[in-house]
């Protein structure tokens, strides 16, 4: 088992993340290990159909798509709905068995290991502040870069404040005392996005904001 899939959101302790999924929905809080409050997470959303910030992710997406942390699948349905042939991989074996119940294409899977037709893909997505994976974003775009193909777009969703650049320990908890093992975090912001893309050979192509989310298309520089 990689690293990655060894610690990773939510899981360990009482996986109060993969419980929500399998009980319809919840409120989850991701807490950075001896802080108080801690970011509020609707899992209802991960299993409702594309809202109005998807769409204007959607718009943008040339297939093939690959969406890095996909959850219960609500971004593959939407992508293929689009017309686009998409594919989603996730750490989570419930949210991977959940997308592959509505008949949906998904593979139980890190980033970080080998993935289907590498060099191919069109579009990747990071949404859902999964630019948060590995507590590290630059090392988390380096292999998303090696993924997709020369004129790819790779769209993260960026924290809404753009000076935002911290990584942390994290756990998630549920309102029923429910908590995960802690497993490393990262939030960025768009502006500051632009400090983690040395390296990668990456460049921000684009920014935008709908509903209070924020999002930033990436492309080769």
């Amino acid at each position: 088992m990689s690293k990655a899939l060894a610690a990773h959101y939510g899981a360990g302790g009482d996986a109060p993340y993969d419980f929500a999924l399998r009980n319809g929905g919840g409120t989850l809080r991701l807490i950075e290990l001896g802080a108080d409050g801690g970011r509020h997470v609707e899992i209802g959303r991960f299993l409702a159909a594309a809202d109005a910030a998807d769409d204007s992710v959607i718009s943008r997406v040339r297939g093939p798509v690959l969406d890095v942390g996909c959850g219960p699948g609500r971004m593959v349905h939407a992508a293929i709905r689009a017309g686009h042939l998409s594919l989603g991989v996730d750490v989570s074996r419930t949210a991977v068995e959940r997308t592959r119940a509505l008949g949906l294409p998904a593979l139980h899977r890190s980033v970080f290991d080998h993935l289907p037709q590498e060099g191919s893909w069109r579009t990747l997505l990071l949404l859902d502040g999964n630019i948060g994976i590995g507590g590290a974003p630059q090392p988390l775009l380096t292999r998303c870069a090696q993924i997709v193909s020369a004129d790819a777009g790779i769209i993260v969703e960026v924290d809404p404040v753009p000076a935002t650049d911290r990584g942390y320990e994290a756990t998630v908890v549920d309102d029923d005392g429910r908590s995960s093992s802690a497993f490393p975090w990262y939030d960025v912001g768009a502006d500051a996005l632009r400090g983690h893309l040395g390296g990668t050979g990456l460049q921000i192509a684009e920014t935008w904001a709908v509903s209070g989310r924020a999002f930033v298309r990436l492309a080769r520089a």
